[in-house]
């Protein structure tokens, strides 16, 4: 395959809450703006949110950063964010709702505080939601409002099989890495018909290079499948950036 028909993205699920499997403190507000400006100043133009990634912090600081962007910079970058995943504010802490009402509500909250957005996946994905009336009412929702890039995120074979085969969708987000390679299959079948696969968790949280993986060698195993699409990674630091950065270039060289 052609390793340019992927890219490297960033996920910024650690702007907004710990994550990880070691999890870092949730950076200041400067701290993350500054993360971001790293981020395009290397050349990612991939930016993952969700509005349950801490109560929507990790929305709102990527919409300031895209608010002090020039015009000309905004449309050289994606935005992908989800609705179905939702916070509890008493209980600190996320829930799944993928009702139409909770989703159009997440819907307008997430433009509100982005300002526009390329790609839209529904969260926390199972085969009954995807069977579901009321998300089918909320990705037309959602088509009325500008967006066309529409598709789930993941985690079970059988939503990775559904999605594939519904012409609805043109994204999948999955994690695929070393460790956990069941969506192999499903990557191949989605870059056969031309969706585009944003491949999360690269080093299983962090727990592939806490135990003293080789970033090169972790990324060249996802790019040896064949798909377009984005490899998400999710660090808080401008320095581990830099480093999966140059690690991702020499995997696709």
């Amino acid at each position: 395959m052609s390793h340019g028909s992927v890219q490297l993205g960033l996920g910024l699920i650690g702007i907004g809450k710990p994550w990880g499997h070691a999890p870092a403190p949730v950076p200041s507000e400067s701290e993350a703006l500054a993360l971001l400006e790293s981020a395009f100043d290397l050349g990612i133009r991939y930016f993952d949110t969700a509005p349950s990634y801490g109560d929507g912090v990790s929305e709102r600081r990527l919409g300031r950063f895209l608010k002090r962007m020039p015009a000309g910079q905004r449309g050289q970058v994606t935005v992908a964010t989800k609705f179905g995943e939702h916070w509890d504010r008493a209980a600190g802490e996320p829930y799944a709702d993928h009702s139409f009402d909770a989703l159009r509500r997440s819907l307008d909250e997430s433009l509100a505080r982005l300002g526009a957005v390329e790609i839209l996946q529904l969260h926390k994905t199972t085969p009954r939601a995807l069977a579901s009336a009321e998300v089918a009412r909320a990705w037309e929702y959602a088509e009325s409002l500008g967006i066309r890039r529409l598709g789930p995120s993941v985690s079970d074979a059988e939503s990775g099989r559904l999605a594939v085969e519904d012409g609805r969708y043109s994204v999948m987000q999955l994690p695929f890495n070393r460790e956990h390679p069941a969506f192999g299959g499903i990557i191949d079948r989605a870059g056969a018909r031309g969706m585009w696969v944003a491949v999360n968790r690269p080093f299983a949280m962090g727990a592939m290079v806490d135990a003293g993986a080789d970033k090169v060698v972790a990324f060249r195993f996802i790019l040896e499948r064949s798909f377009q699409g984005v490899v998400l990674t999710g660090t808080t630091s401008p320095e581990h950036l830099k480093e999966n950065w140059r690690a991702f270039q020499e995997a696709a060289g």
